[in-house]
């Protein structure tokens, strides 16, 4: 049992620090970061349409024994966010405006959804240690290549939502240690912890679909130039072609 423990903290460590990949972006000037930012939000909406369709949503009604729980638990995650965001939005009306600055609601709800999600990861990787080594490496690969562009779609989110770089940076690696309180979890409590993914799974489907479509889709349409909505169009599918890359990885 030592050998899982070590193993799968040493890989979800490994898989927090993903989250520090925006750092790469601290160099470049705030007009260039500007200018990248609709392509960070492209590459978001790709890989977050693609996990939940690819990955999340796949993965819940294979495990699920009630398909109609699992769609209603979809479901819940979508409303769930709907009245998250008509409560931040309130919040952003109603405080003062040094209290709020510029921040649109959707950066919170992309560090909750991200947070739920980084949380599962752990809960992945630690019960897959918990049956050999070999299948916990082999789920710790697919998880770090799932995180890494999805990790610079989400600090590209809380850019464009108003954090400043510094700020984004540190929240991206707060949500990022999720993991490693998941796959503890994991380790803990063993055979319990299956239970918990057929709920959160597709209730963070829920949540990324309804992120993606509704608040970042109606932010790309507000760019208007054809050459730059092509550069969107491509970033998109290739935030879905990563997504679909990972069902090719050996399982």
């Amino acid at each position: 049992m030592a050998p899982a423990w070590l193993f799968a903290l040493a890989s979800v460590i490994v898989v927090s620090l993903a989250s520090l990949i925006g750092i790469v972006t601290l160099s470049v000037n705030e007009q260039r970061m500007r200018g990248a930012i609709f392509i960070m939000v492209s590459l978001a909406v790709g890989a977050m349409f693609g996990d939940a369709f690819i990955h999340l949503l796949p993965e819940s009604f294979e495990q699920s024994p009630a398909t109609v729980w699992t769609s209603l638990y979809i479901l819940a995650g979508i409303f769930i966010f709907f009245l998250l965001e008509k409560f931040l939005l309130w919040r952003h009306e109603h405080l003062p405006q040094e209290h709020n600055h510029t921040i649109h609601p959707v950066g919170y709800m992309n560090l909750i959804a991200d947070g739920l999600h980084n949380l599962i990861d752990g809960l992945l990787i630690g019960a897959s240690y918990l049956v050999s080594i070999h299948v916990g490496l082999g789920t710790t690969i697919a998880v770090l290549l799932h995180e890494i562009p999805q990790e610079i779609g989400d600090f590209g989110v809380l850019i464009h939502a108003g954090f400043s770089k510094p700020r984004a940076l540190f929240l991206n690696f707060l949500c990022g240690t999720l993991s490693i309180v998941g796959a503890l979890i994991a380790l803990a409590t063993g055979h319990l912890v299956k239970g918990f993914p057929l709920i959160i799974l597709p209730l963070t489907a829920g949540g990324f679909i309804y992120i993606a479509g509704t608040d970042l889709v109606p932010e790309l349409h507000k760019e208007r130039q054809p050459a730059k909505s092509v550069v969107q169009m491509i970033a998109i599918g290739l935030g879905v072609g990563l997504m679909l890359l990972l069902t090719l990885l050996p399982s």
